[in-house]
């Protein structure tokens, strides 16, 4: 959920102050960057899986509180939705059998939860958007009680000084305006996280961009918002139009958005940190005691704490993260480009996808995106978000391609040298590698799975409300069974 704050309206000396601190965090960490033992020799994973809960008709159950005081187990957190929660899972080594492990530990932790839900009323649905979420259910009493969710509402809605216009092509384009920043909470994701050096973060950083379009194609899983059929991960566009800090004119001046693709290959973490600080205004300006130079002059770690909430609210595509655990520093590359789901199988083949194909590129001698421009990468981004798997993707030796292309002839390849770089044990590169094989040769993820079921349902008669439960129904049968989502069948 982000680190929580202490109040919802800041003064205009606590900005000042706050920008004063961020500036001095920033010069800190770049010192810290030449100077300080960064821990990454034995580099860690980790992963967050964002959920919505859903009642007996599956449609959205605001309920968080109860559910998670069901679950009592501080793996579990609110998100901004009172729909949603957030399951943290904890960081752990890639090499050996510990993906068997993790995706053991996942569904038990996952089947504990619901089983827990279930005295609350509640379903755990993994999903990037609920299908069944209409208008009517983010009016009144959609948030999470949170200071920090109703601080950034008000700040977001400050900055922009009008209600956010939320406006999707698609097949059926959807135009509305919101009052708060509710259709935000929409968007549900997995994020991956991997521990890095200084060093080797910058080349990690590049390529889990370039590899961001085709993880979008292959993962697609969310077609629907309020009833209609949009883009085939609607939650990118969603996501960024939800959290617009900018009115028409500064769009119009080219101020960047609060949710960001980037404009540019990085040299290093800095270049990241400093973009924040030089284009970003800050949302949530909440000071810390903390003096990051006199920490670092007295030989401790500083914990940058206004730099770390600062950067909390830029909402990238892949965010760089600094983070202090023991008193040792550490970098991360945060992977936010998935949505949840449909199953644990299938999102720890995205992961090992990811895994696999960031190692091999950004240990390429000619990198690259060396061979291919930032825009470019960008354009498969956004084609991949509205597309999926009919998104047409360009990549340097092979001109434009297909997904199932791209994926069979280049890319597992790479994912599967770089999880064995990696260590991983061939049964696992396997198990979980054959499933983004499988989606590449049928075509079929999330998004195609959830519109070819609600055709065949609205054929059969169903309204479009009546068909998007019944498909959501099957979908949480099918997302307990965990077979892979390329081998769903539609309604019986």
């Amino acid at each position: 959920m982000g680190e929580e704050v202490k109040q919802t309206e800041y003064s205009r000396a606590q900005r000042q102050d706050y920008r004063r601190k961020v500036q001095l965090s920033l010069d800190v960490f770049e010192t810290m960057l030449t100077q300080s033992s960064f821990e990454f020799e034995r580099p860690l994973t980790g992963m967050e899986i964002e959920c919505n809960l859903v009642d007996a008709d599956y449609q959205p159950a605001m309920t968080n509180q109860d559910v998670l005081a069901s679950i009592a187990d501080p793996a579990y957190q609110t998100e901004l939705g009172a729909y949603n929660i957030e399951f943290n899972v904890p960081p752990r080594p890639l090499p050996g059998r510990s993906g068997l492990e993790l995706e053991a530990d996942i569904r038990a932790s996952l089947n504990a939860a619901e089983t827990k839900a279930n005295a609350s009323g509640a379903h755990i649905v993994m999903v990037g958007i609920l299908p069944t979420l209409m208008p009517e259910h983010l009016a009144d009493g959609w948030m999470s009680d949170s200071t920090r969710y109703q601080a950034l509402n008000d700040s977001i809605f400050t900055a922009r000084g009008e209600d956010i216009a939320i406006d999707i092509s698609g097949p059926e384009r959807l135009s509305l305006h919101a009052a708060t920043i509710a259709p935000e909470s929409a968007c549900t994701s997995m994020q991956l996280h991997l521990q890095v050096s200084p060093a080797s973060f910058a080349s990690n950083w590049n390529a889990a961009q370039v590899l961001a379009g085709p993880q979008l194609a292959l993962g697609a899983n969310s077609p629907y918002f309020f009833g209609h059929q949009l883009w085939a991960e609607t939650r990118i566009e969603l996501f960024t139009q939800a959290t617009d800090t900018r009115p028409e004119e500064l769009k119009s001046q080219g101020v960047r958005p609060r949710v960001w693709f980037g404009e540019r290959w990085i040299t290093s973490i800095f270049d990241l940190f400093e973009e924040n600080v030089r284009y970003f205004p800050a949302l949530l300006p909440e000071l810390s005691d903390e003096d990051p130079l006199a920490e670092l002059g007295a030989g401790r770690t500083p914990n940058l704490s206004e730099l770390r909430l600062h950067n909390g609210t830029v909402y990238r595509w892949n965010r760089p993260v600094y983070d202090v655990v023991q008193g040792r520093p550490h970098l991360r590359v945060e992977n936010r480009v998935l949505p949840a789901g449909p199953t644990v199988i299938d999102m720890l083949a995205n992961s090992a996808f990811y895994y696999g194909m960031l190692r091999t590129l950004s240990e390429e001698d000619r990198p690259v995106w060396t061979k291919m421009s930032f825009a470019a990468a960008e354009s498969n981004f956004v084609a991949s978000a509205r597309d999926g798997m009919d998104a047409r993707l360009y990549w340097p030796g092979e001109g434009e391609v297909t997904p199932d292309e791209l994926v069979l002839r280049r890319l597992l390849p790479m994912a599967h040298e770089g999880l064995r770089r990696w260590g991983v044990a061939a049964e696992v590169r396997e198990r979980f590698l054959g499933v983004i094989e499988g989606r590449a040769k049928t075509g079929r993820n999330g998004a195609t799975w959830q519109v070819s079921t609600v055709q065949a349902l609205q054929e059969r008669g169903m309204t479009r409300p009546q068909a998007l439960a019944e498909m959501l129904r099957l979908y949480c049968e099918r997302m307990h069974s965990n077979e892979p989502v390329h081998t769903w069948d539609g309604p019986a």
